[in-house]
Parts: C-alpha cells; structure tokens; sequence
C-alpha cells in the first residue's frame, strides 16, 4: 500500500500563485472550508466528495479566532496547529489554507477554484441554509457542489454526547 504525501500549508497571500500555477498544469480545482475541530465521518464524507469532482482539493480552516465567533467561545477544542495537521495527514487533500474571516470569500476570489463544495445542509435545494458566499460565487461564475452529510455526525452533536456522558 501506498501513502499520500502530507498536504502542503498555503499562506493564504500565496493562494492566487499556487492557484495559477496548478490551473497551468492542467488541474481542476476545488476548494471548500469548516473548522473541522472534531473530525468525523461527516467531514470525511465532505472531503472525500469534495476531492471526486476535481484533480486538487484546497481546505480552507478557520482560525481559532474565526471558530469562536462561529462556534462560541468553547471552541475550537483543537488548536490550529493540530487541526492542521489532522487534515493534511487526509488522504484526499492536496493544500491546507489557514484563515481569520467567517466566510471563505477572500479565500474564493484568491483562488477561483473551478468550484465550492460544501455540505447538503447548505443546498437550498433541500431547504439547506443559505450559502454565505453565494453572492461572491454567483460574481465570478464558479458553481456550488453540494455533499450528501452523513447523519448524526456534526462536531457540536458529538461534543454535547460527550459532556451529557462524563
């Protein structure tokens, strides 16, 4: 059996660069973004779907500033680092890009990706919440991929399962 290398760390200044330079040889690109501060089957399942429909997946992962004002200020259990290096030990992701803001929109314009992929609970097709970068994504043409969740797996979930036990 063969091993992936590690994912590489992207600076987020150097997105647009990095981006332009696999466009050039010949990849599709996708991006999409969390906290990922538990992983679990859930985020698996985004990520092995994300990683389906394109040659390069780039994660974008919240801060721990960024997951406080998300998630409240229990949160991020894991700090950055290891949240990092979690998801670069992740099969399926090429590129990790840290970053500060609630919404992966600068992250989108840096990169344009060739499309974004989040989970089904954003589809409005399925009476999912509304994409907060829906109007970035709609400016420069680039299409939203929704993925099936895998039920009973969010991170908030598991951590109010887990204080309800201990």
């Amino acid at each position: 059996m063969s091993f992936s290398p590690e994912a590489e760390v992207i600076h987020p200044g150097d997105l647009a660069d990095w981006g332009t330079r696999a466009r050039a040889a010949g990849r599709r690109l996708v991006l999409t973004n969390g906290c990922f501060d538990l992983i679990h089957p859930g985020h698996t399942a985004l990520l092995r779907g994300a990683a389906a429909v394109g040659d390069v997946l780039v994660v974008g992962l919240n801060s721990d500033a960024g997951v406080r004002k998300l998630k409240g200020p229990d949160r991020p259990l894991m700090p950055l680092e290891d949240r990092l290096a979690v998801l670069r030990a992740v099969r399926w992701v090429t590129a990790v890009t840290p970053f500060g803001e609630t919404t992966a929109d600068r992250l989108i314009e840096q990169l344009r990706p060739d499309c974004y992929v989040k989970g089904a609970d954003y589809d409005p097709a399925v009476g999912g919440r509304t994409l907060p970068e829906t109007t970035t994504l709609q400016r420069l043409g680039i299409p939203a991929v929704f993925v099936p969740l895998a039920p009973g797996h969010a991170s908030s979930e598991l951590i109010a399962r887990s204080r309800r036990t201990t």
